[in-house]
């Protein structure tokens, strides 16, 4: 028995060993980037996981997008505001001792008096001297710091974050009416910035921002009618030259493309692509109008409209393994193709073949794409009636891709230089632009305790997310615009992000353990806006100042920190902002390489199969629904055998992938994918879209006018004077700023100019 007994615990004690060999050799397997194989069926499963519940919107709820505009280190920039609208607030009522006594003095005003003090606010921001340390750059930066104040919702005078919260719509309201957003703009455009200029600049970025993001999120509630006149101004406004011929969205593209090219290193670029990807997404609106513009033309076209949107299906979607039947509909495909083959007639096509065809072609879907590359061919086949009949689509996209167009190629390369510099699977290199430079304040230096270093870390993670949350956002909305707008200036941007490189730059941001990036936590809410700020009582230990104090403080803080930057606290629980990055990274790659062969053979090439695979453990519907797109699109150039092994990948497909009546993903072969062809077909597209811009927007276009050298003159007096000039809406507001800087303040010699006319 004593043999049995050492037996049988020799032998429990192997197979504890072996099973515990086996779990250590799948997580290797698991974390391994080149390991694409699909585990076995026997293998035993770990316990169901959650499906996320993640509702897949334009961006993040209002709070939390004006929490992500703001570092953990800008609290004292915070403060220096408050001091700025209380210094400006007694000056302006020096001569009313009740009102400077007050202990909530902006509350208790009336809108008549808020509005005489943002009028006199926003008159100081005119100011501004040569130097540095003039007294009206002083005053300029003082107002700039009173009036985001305001914006911000004078969170000094309020006790909860709902005060704070209704505060901001209403001093929003009065900011707006009285054309905040229309008279400050981003200051500093010049290529050598100081810190100084840097520290004025995120001033007036954050100003703006919250001016944008409050006239996005609430066109309605109280106010309803005014709110929605003073939405409309604002988007007229951000569409009117500020700088020269160029808008707020091109100044702040150009920014980004100075940034990159180390002409203003001290670009506060976080801020500035958040209020970039704000400022497309009011001008150009929403995804779901964008839904209902696309039927609109569809029906112009003569096409059925969409019923059905991706996000709309998928969140009726469940996150689950698919069904083990669908592996035998899978076996009987190839036999369907071959009869579906033989019932090619050789004879006179019959009635129910044309019936058939018929019936074909009432179901078969036809895009708005194809419709305007035809219409295309025909102005480029006949320019003299087709042509001249051409009515160009007065939209916001259309304004906005006429203005890019020139530089759209830098903007692209900009826009993904910093999605690399900011990605989580980039090595930090001395060339690399530095995106933390805003996270150090000149001051404070580096962190001195352990506290400030793991906030700092947090800090730096948060940071780049939201870097990438923006860029992906602004990447697929610009897709999405110019697609509906013109299928040729989709494909201009499109060839330009290939060119560029952002097929690899996408995948090597999915080359990590995307479950975790997921899941991360880099967020204390202690240290969110309005949190910070906002508090019932001195309790928060995060502070610059609670960091010094003694160690029993620094040690909780330091847990709390962990336990808020480290794993979720429950099942299910995710990160909002990276599900929303990594799903608006696939929607991109989707777009670029949707029916293009020669992009999808990139997807093969650097073997993103195992990367897409990986990212399916990510328990949503709608980030598996968009990897299962660019995995079907490839799986013909796979091969026999790899569909044999991933044959639950296939079946996945089946299951939550919408077909297409002429799809032959699943069992073409290789004679069909024809490689020599591809270069070919690209070449033939960049031909056309050329053909495009050089008609409607380059200087022989029907849209441009003659050279100065070239162009008739008037010489009659009389003529020259009847003429009907146009003015914009945009002069006529600033009528009073053109006289005082073009007329009143310009010296003339009125002798030389009648001299000069004597002879």
């Amino acid at each position: 028995s004593s043999t049995a007994a050492s037996e049988a615990t020799s032998s429990s004690s192997s197979s504890a060993s072996v099973s515990a060999a086996a779990a250590a050799a799948a997580a290797v397997a698991a974390s391994d980037p080149q390991s694409g194989d699909e585990a076995a069926p026997g293998a035993a499963a770990a316990a169901p996981a959650q499906d996320l519940e993640f509702v897949y919107a334009d961006a993040d709820e209002y709070s939390v997008e004006i929490a992500e505009l703001y570092t953990y280190t800008e609290e004292a920039d915070l403060r220096a505001n408050q001091v700025a609208f209380d210094q400006l607030f007694d000056e302006f009522h020096q001569h009313d001792e009740q009102k400077q006594q007050q202990q909530h003095r902006w509350t208790k005003l009336d809108d008549p008096s808020r509005r005489a003090f943002i009028e006199r606010l926003l008159n100081m921001l005119d100011l501004g001297g040569s130097g540095v340390g003039s007294e009206d750059r002083r005053k300029r930066l003082s107002a700039v710091r009173a009036l985001l104040y305001i914006a911000q919702g004078n969170w000094g005078e309020c006790d909860l974050e709902e005060d704070q919260l209704r505060w901001t719509l209403h001093n929003a309201h009065l900011l707006l009416s009285g054309s905040a957003g229309g008279q400050s703009g981003p200051g500093g455009s010049g290529s050598n910035i100081t810190l100084n200029d840097s520290t004025e600049l995120r001033l007036m970025l954050s100003l703006l921002y919250i001016l944008v993001e409050t006239a996005r999120c609430f066109p309605h509630g109280d106010h309803a009618e005014g709110w929605a006149k003073a939405r409309e101004h604002l988007i007229q406004e951000l569409q009117e030259p500020i700088v020269g011929e160029d808008c707020l969205a091109i100044l702040l593209f150009n920014m980004v493309t100075k940034f990159c090219s180390s002409a203003a290193p001290h670009y506060p670029m976080r801020k500035v692509l958040l209020l970039l990807w704000k400022v497309v997404l009011l001008t150009l609106g929403p995804l779901p109008e964008l839904h209902k513009r696309k039927n609109e033309l569809r029906e112009r076209h003569g096409l059925a409209p969409v019923t059905e949107e991706t996000a709309t299906v998928c969140g009726r979607m469940r996150a689950s393994s698919p069904p083990m039947s669908a592996a035998d509909m899978f076996d009987q495909m190839p036999r369907r193709r071959a009869s579906r083959k033989s019932l090619a007639p050789k004879d006179p096509v019959a009635a129910p073949i044309h019936e058939s065809v018929k019936v074909l072609r009432q179901n078969l879907y036809v895009s708005l794409a194809e419709m305007q590359m035809r219409q295309e061919r025909d102005i480029v086949s006949y320019p003299l009636t087709k042509g001249r009949a051409e009515v160009i689509p007065d939209t916001p996209a259309e304004h906005l891709y006429r203005q890019m167009m020139p530089h759209i190629p830098q903007y692209m390369i900009a826009l993904l230089k910093v999605l690399l510099a900011a990605a989580p699977t980039s090595k930090p290199k001395t060339e690399t632009i530095n995106l933390a430079s805003d996270l150090l304040p000149a001051a404070d230096g580096m962190p001195q305790t352990l506290v400030q270093s793991l906030r700092l870390s947090v800090d730096v993670n948060r940071h780049k997310e939201v870097i990438v949350k923006a860029i992906s956002a602004l990447l697929l909305l610009l897709l999405k615009h110019f697609k509906v707008n013109h299928v040729y200036q989709f494909e201009y941007v499109s060839q330009h992000l290939v060119f560029a490189n952002c097929i690899p730059l996408v995948l090597k941001f999915f080359n990590q353990n995307i479950l975790s990036y997921v899941e991360s936590k880099n967020n204390i809410s202690q240290l969110d806006f309005p949190a910070c700020v906002v508090r019932s009582g001195e309790d928060s230990m995060l502070t610059s100042s609670g960091a010094g104090s003694g160690a029993v403080s620094a040690v909780s803080a330091m847990s709390e920190a962990e336990a808020l930057a480290q794993e979720p606290s429950f099942p299910g629980d995710f990160c909002w902002r990276n599900l929303f990055s990594c799903v608006n990274l696939l929607r991109v790659l989707n777009k670029l390489t949707k029916w293009k062969h020669s992009r999808t053979m990139m997807l093969v090439v650097f073997k993103s199969a195992p990367i897409l695979k990986r990212a399916l453990k990510v328990r949503n519907p709608l980030l598996q629904v968009y990897a299962l797109k660019l995995i079907k699109a490839q799986t013909k150039y796979m091969g026999r055998q790899w569909r044999k092994i991933n044959m639950t990948t296939m079946s996945a497909i089946y299951e939550k992938v919408r077909h297409r009546l002429t799809d032959d993903w699943a069992f073409a072969n290789d004679l069909d994918a024809r490689p020599w062809d591809f270069q070919a077909e690209e070449c033939s597209l960049r031909s056309a879209v050329d053909r495009f811009n050089q008609r409607r927007y380059s200087a022989t276009g029907p849209a441009a006018t003659l050279p100065d050298t070239l162009a008739p003159v008037d010489n009659n007096v009389s003529s020259v004077l009847s003429t009907q000039v146009t003015l914009t809406d945009h002069f006529k507001r600033n009528y009073q700023h053109w006289l005082e800087q073009e007329v009143f303040s310009a010296p003339i010699n009125w002798d030389l100019v009648l001299s000069s006319m004597r002879t």
